[in-house]
Order: structure tokens, then sequence, then C-alpha cells
């Protein structure tokens, strides 16, 4: 394995979370809330996220793909595994490592309020900007960070490194 050079330290990523959770507490509680976790990469973020919620949400799982084992999105988004409740009428979040060219997040936000969603909010730990391709926006955002490929707390480079308690990233 390669060293991975700490960009956010565990400490960081907690605080950070407490703070999303305070917010995402204040704007969903009384409402019915399907929390929905995008596999692989946000399952950690989305565990410690939801440990820390004061409401009761119901949760999900949704798996797509549009970079497969590569670090460039090949700009066809490929469903491997759907929600399995019923998101007619109910509000969605959508709980993602990063946010990227927007790509996934633009049409798996799409997919879900053509499935009846009465509506579809995005959590984002990671959100690059400058990388944006697609009309996107996430409501939450942990930290905006650079052109920088990130692993660790849930990220990978090729299935490795996503049990790192920070997030860094690989030295050469």
């Amino acid at each position: 394995m390669k060293t991975v050079r700490i960009c956010y330290s565990a400490e960081e990523i907690r605080q950070k979370v407490d703070a999303l959770a305070a917010v995402i507490n204040r704007d969903y509680t009384g409402r019915d809330v399907l929390l929905v976790c995008v596999l692989k990469g946000a399952v950690v973020f989305f565990t410690d996220l939801l440990r820390r919620l004061t409401f009761d949400p119901q949760i999900d799982f949704i798996q797509v793909s549009s970079y497969g084992l590569a670090t460039e999105s090949s700009g066809v988004l490929t469903f491997q595994k759907d929600l399995t409740a019923d998101i007619g009428g109910r509000h969605i979040l959508l709980v993602e490592d990063m946010v990227d060219t927007g790509f996934t997040l633009y049409h798996l936000r799409q997919h879900l309020l053509d499935k009846g969603a009465a509506s579809c909010r995005i959590c984002a730990l990671l959100d690059k900007p400058s990388r944006r391709k697609m009309a996107i926006t996430p409501d939450y955002v942990g930290f905006t960070v650079p052109d920088k490929f990130l692993v660790g707390y849930g990220l990978d480079a090729g299935e490795h490194y996503r049990a790192l308690p920070y997030l860094g990233v690989m030295e050469e």
C-alpha cells in the first residue's frame, strides 16, 4: 500500500459530521424522512451521521456507478442496487461521499423524483466544485476540496483504503 498524507483528521471529520447533523436535525425533525446511503463510498459517513440524528428516519441503500474501478467517470450510470422502500410522497436525503462531476447525483436525484419522492436533498461529505459538469449543488456539505484523489473514511482506490479513520491523498 502507498503512503497516505492526511488532509482531514478523524477529529476534524467527527466535528464536521456533528455540525452537519445539527443542521439536518433542524431541517428534518417531524418529517417522514428516508435516509439513503449511496454505496459503497458513503457507508462510513452515513453510519456516523445516522447515529447523530435526533429524529427517527427510515434507511435504505442504493448503489450506482459511473466509475467502475476507474478514477474517472465513464459518463454512463449503472444501477447495481435500487431502493427497496416505497418513496412515494417521502422526503429523501441522499447521503454521498463526494460530489465530483455531479453526473451520478444529478441523474440519481432525478430518478428518485421521477419515482414520486416529495423532495430529494443531498448531503455530501466532500464537494469538488472545480470538477462539476452537471448543474447540481449539494444541500449539505462537509468539506469543499480541491481536485485531489482522496482516500479513507469510506473512499477507496481500487477497493483499498476505505477503513482509514481519516481522509488523505496517496503519496507517489
